[in-house]
């Protein structure tokens, strides 16, 4: 779990960064320690929850939950164009996923 909480931060706190800071959504240093937030909120819950059954199903409705959940932590952390939190939460976490998933092979 924490090999894969280190990939996914790795990932997603450059990625949530460069977004949040380009877009003038919040300063580099508190758009880094919000992407820090959302995955230390998300990723033990999303552990615990495939851990027992892992499964393609289960992944996927636990990513779509762990991405809402960040795009809501984001939106309450900013109240700013929600729409575009909520893309910048897709994005990275698609990202995170896709390049787990490829470490995995």
């Amino acid at each position: 779990m924490l090999r894969a909480l280190l990939l996914t931060l790795a990932v997603e706190v450059p990625l949530y960064t460069a977004a949040l800071t380009l877009l003038r959504l919040a300063g580099a240093w508190r758009a880094a320690a919000l992407a820090v937030l959302v995955n230390l909120v998300t990723h033990p819950a999303l552990w615990l929850f495939l851990a027992p059954h892992p499964s393609a199903a289960r992944l996927w409705s636990a990513e779509a939950v762990a991405t809402a959940i960040e795009a809501a932590i984001l939106i309450k952390a900013i109240n700013r164009d929600k729409t575009v939190l909520a893309v910048i939460a897709v994005g990275a976490n698609a990202s995170s996923l896709a390049i787990g998933l490829l470490a995995a092979q």
